[in-house]
């Protein structure tokens, strides 16, 4: 992957002011490394419901972010492939760790008093499972799964309704990702949308979606969450 070789500031958005007050984090890529985990799972699933061959795992991660249904339906697979690869998630969820520095990140974030929320692609029961089985899930104020919207991202109802629960307003909020989707759900619901580049992700198409700040590193985060005003 071909990262910048610098780190843009905001540009644009609403003036100056209070420091951040909320961030709201995608999951899967962003604070956990559950790339191998979810192949897996994929694999599996693809082998029980469709059978033999080759099981489309590029296809499936270039559309990573989105509902796992969503995905089906774009890749013309069967909604069926849902319940092994729900199984194989929760039976290999021991497996996902978070990326290196994550843990210190949020608590770091916590200890400050900035509210945090996740709003994830995966269903919501499973998102606070492999939270609370990572030790974390207390250090957010909800987890929202794509299950619990009206329309799941790149539409911004996820994003609106964990900023409506924790209280805050949008033009006070961070929206934090590694896919395309994340920021067009953070920008549609008015926050300011941070870009992250540690994950196996498309990083070109990332970059030229126009993040407001892109991070290379959890601790470029966490700079950034804690100096900027928004």
């Amino acid at each position: 992957m071909t990262l910048p070789t610098s780190t843009p500031t905001v540009a644009g958005g609403p003036p100056a002011g209070r420091p951040v007050q909320a961030v709201v984090f995608d999951l899967d890529g962003v604070l956990v490394d559950s790339s191998a985990v979810m192949r897996e799972a994929f694999d599996i699933a693809y082998a029980e419901v469709v059978g033999d061959g080759p099981a489309p795992f590029e296809e499936y991660n270039r559309h990573m972010g989105r509902y796992f249904p969503d995905i089906m339906r774009l890749m013309g697979l069967p909604l069926e492939m849902e319940e092994p690869f729900v199984r194989e998630s929760y039976r290999l969820a021991p497996q996902v760790p978070l990326f290196p520095g994550v843990r210190e990140l949020l608590h770091s974030l916590h200890g400050q008093g900035v509210r945090m929320a996740i709003a994830t692609g995966k269903s919501g029961p499973r998102a606070r499972s492999l939270l609370e089985l990572l030790g974390v899930l207390h250090l957010f104020g909800h987890v929202i799964g794509s299950d619990e919207v009206p329309r799941p991202k790149p539409a911004p109802d996820i994003v609106l309704h964990a900023l409506d629960l924790l209280g805050v307003p949008a033009e006070r909020a961070l929206m934090v990702g590694d896919a395309v989707i994340d920021l067009a759900s953070g920008r549609d619901a008015g926050t300011t949308t941070v870009a992250t580049t540690w994950h196996e992700g498309d990083c070109a198409a990332l970059l030229a979606a126009g993040p407001d700040f892109v991070a290379h590193t959890p601790r470029e985060l966490l700079t950034y969450c804690l100096a900027v005003e928004v």
